[in-house]
């Protein structure tokens, strides 16, 4: 194993523990640490096959094995944020809901005011 090789492999172990860390802090939910578990064994064949890199450029007909590398880089940032978009949207449409029920609630909570207090009133009279 080259010097560079070793370093990949200890980055992407170094990689891979500091997410089982933030998955057992319960900082990094499950579902999102998929996506990251995913991208870190990737990375980690990669660092430990080179040559897998070379046959992923020939296959996909890239001359240069580094730029294949940076392919599978882009494509999995590219997947990630895709990820994080629906994540976003997902929590963006449950945040406008809860809005709109937390307006029609006070409403009729105001609604309700004048009425409870009357209501109040008139049993206290009654005693």
């Amino acid at each position: 194993m080259s010097r560079v090789q070793v370093l990949s492999v200890v980055a992407c172990l170094a990689f891979l523990g500091w997410m089982f860390q933030l998955m057992r802090s319960r900082r990094l939910k499950e579902q999102d640490a998929l996506v990251w578990l995913a991208t870190g064994l990737l990375l980690l064949a990669f660092a430990l096959k080179r040559d897998l890199i070379d046959q992923f450029g020939r296959a996909v007909g890239i001359a240069y094995s580094p730029t294949a590398l940076l392919l599978v880089l882009v494509l999995l940032l590219m997947a990630i944020l895709l990820h994080f978009s629906t994540v976003i949207s997902t929590l963006t449409d449950r945040t406008v809901r809860l809005a709109q029920e937390l307006a029609l609630l006070r409403h009729d909570v105001e609604d309700a005011g004048p009425r409870a207090d009357s209501q109040n009133e008139s049993v206290v009279d009654q005693e």
